[in-house]
């Protein structure tokens, strides 16, 4: 978590730094007219990017030696609607893909290296963000989400969601940052789950891990266009 939170803050520092520069012929949120909906934050677009997915949540440490990150990626569209030069309202759709990486535990006495079975588990992912410009080209996105699992995957192998003891509706919380330059994006954030990742029955804790949610940071570029 503190790996992914500084990355976060690096990421925010080159985005700040991006944005700053002036690009001929671009519109600005200040060419607008303030406190009206004549704004460039009406429109849609198109994004994806990378995934750094983790599992997080209060018996995460138990499973320390065990888990590593999983580098995946989402895609997807976007619709905005802006209330005036500086605030909107950001549905988003997207197919994100999550999970870990699990290290099987080595027998006692054995030279054998560590055998990694990968989890993948796929979401259809829709967030409601608020978006604040808070810089002429800078925004904050922060909102509520929720997701549905649609497939899992465990060590290349397809298995049924209920079967496997997973929970098919997630929810959380999203918040990061995002630049423009001309019809252009880039941003980072961090997508928390709140919602257990496995279902707290008998069946499910023999076999896979307890009380654990998703956490997933993601850096993604996306093309918009206005209305």
């Amino acid at each position: 978590m503190k790996k992914l939170l500084l990355l976060l803050s690096i990421c925010s520092l080159s985005l700040g730094a991006t944005a700053q520069q002036s690009v001929d012929g671009v519109r600005s949120s200040t060419d607008y007219a303030p406190s009206t909906s004549d704004s460039r934050n009406n429109g849609f677009g198109i994004k994806g990017g990378f995934n750094l997915a983790d599992l997080r949540g209060g018996d995460r440490s138990t499973y320390e030696d065990r888990l590593s990150n999983l580098k995946t990626y989402h895609v997807g569209a976007y619709a905005q609607f802006g209330f005036n030069d500086k605030v909107s309202i950001q549905p988003e759709i997207l197919f994100s893909r999550k999970g870990y990486d699990d290290r099987l535990a080595i027998p006692v006495g054995s030279s054998a290296p560590a055998t990694v079975r990968e989890t993948r588990l796929d979401y259809i992912q829709v967030p409601v963000l608020f978006v604040y410009n808070f810089l002429d080209n800078v925004s904050v996105h922060v909102g509520p989400q929720a997701s549905l699992l649609v497939r899992a995957k465990y060590a290349g192998t397809d298995k049924s969601i209920s079967g496997a003891g997973l929970h098919s509706l997630d929810y959380g919380v999203v918040g990061g940052l995002e630049a423009r330059i001309g019809p252009a994006r880039v941003g980072a954030r961090y997508d928390m789950g709140l919602a257990d990742v496995y279902k707290d029955t008998s069946e499910a804790s023999r076999s896979f891990y307890k009380d654990v949610k998703n956490g997933t940071f993601q850096v993604y570029v996306g093309v918009g266009f206005t209305n």
